[in-house]
């Protein structure tokens, strides 16, 4: 699996706020462009988001699945984007004080054409677009995403 880690000037408290609320996935999800429906019991085990990947007007709609969760430190996700395929992500968050915390993103292709590209070149384009996601991700927690009322 493509692993990215980075430390975030944000408690892993105001990190798992923002994940913990599905309508904010394509603020902080590269290629993610829109969320169309999020279940209610997000992000717990067997819940899902629909989502849409692409720029307008070449979308496709698919969805995202938990697979696993332990609550503010742990997310297992079955992310689909259908003809590319699926992954399986893994979002771990470890508290390093009470601003700070260590955020890692475990990607890897697990189904369909994605699959078919030799992990020598995979891995290298998942890690940009993670590191991307984890900038995108600080950003959300610090400026309060998820916490408002």
């Amino acid at each position: 699996m493509s692993t990215v880690t980075q430390v975030f000037d944000a408690p892993a408290a105001h990190v798992w706020k923002v994940i913990a609320d599905g309508w904010l996935y394509s603020g902080w999800v590269v290629g993610a462009s829109r969320i169309r429906a999020v279940d209610d019991h997000w992000p717990h085990i067997g819940s899902t988001l629909h989502h849409s990947v692409g720029a307008w007007p070449l979308l496709i709609n698919d969805s995202t699945s938990v697979t696993a969760m332990e609550t503010g430190r742990k997310l297992e996700l079955l992310a689909r984007g259908w003809p590319m395929g699926e992954a399986k992500v893994l979002i771990t968050l470890e508290d390093l004080g009470s601003t700070r915390c260590r955020v890692s993103i475990c990607e890897d292709a697990v189904k369909g054409p994605g699959k078919l590209v030799p992990k020598a070149l995979r891995d290298p384009v998942i890690g940009v677009r993670n590191r991307e996601t984890l900038k995108r991700l600080e950003l959300m927690a610090k400026g309060g995403a998820g916490r408002a009322g």
